[in-house]
């Protein structure tokens, strides 16, 4: 997919995805393979031990790896993942740093760093995708109503 493909396609996730607005999560930067996503920290975005809940940093992981899988322009759902928490903070930005490692026929694998605001690193984790027809998608949502 050229730039400009994807960087459309991610305004359109972006418009869809009402969830990660809805946490303060946000698309930073979009390429092929790559997506940066932010989360400035809020005090709903914390634990009650006063540091970023592990629920937003696994979240806005969840949207970098997704939208870095979705850059080729076929459409996926998580298969599987994990998540391996180093540290925390408790103000600021944290970044998540998604790439993807391996795109297969089916399944697309993606690696992702979770960063602190001075860069040092506060998780890291890998994803895996699975690939799925959109339309087949919908049909099943419509029947579960």
């Amino acid at each position: 997919m050229e730039q400009t493909d994807v960087v459309n396609q991610a305004e359109a996730l972006d418009e869809k995805n009402a969830f990660a607005v809805y946490n303060h999560i946000e698309s930073e930067f979009v390429e092929p393979d790559h997506a940066i996503f932010r989360l400035s920290i809020r005090p709903e975005s914390k634990n009650p031990y006063g540091v970023v809940h592990g629920s937003a940093i696994y979240t806005m992981a969840d949207n970098a790896t997704g939208y870095a899988a979705h850059s080729d322009g076929r459409s996926y759902v998580t298969q599987t993942s994990s998540m391996h928490f180093l540290r925390n903070q408790t103000h600021g930005v944290v970044r998540a740093d998604a790439r993807v490692r391996h795109r297969g026929r089916a399944t697309c694998l993606v690696d992702v760093d979770i960063l602190g605001e001075d860069g040092r690193l506060l998780a890291t984790g890998e994803f895996t995708y699975f690939c799925v027809d959109p339309e087949r998608m919908a049909e099943k949502a419509r029947e579960q109503r």
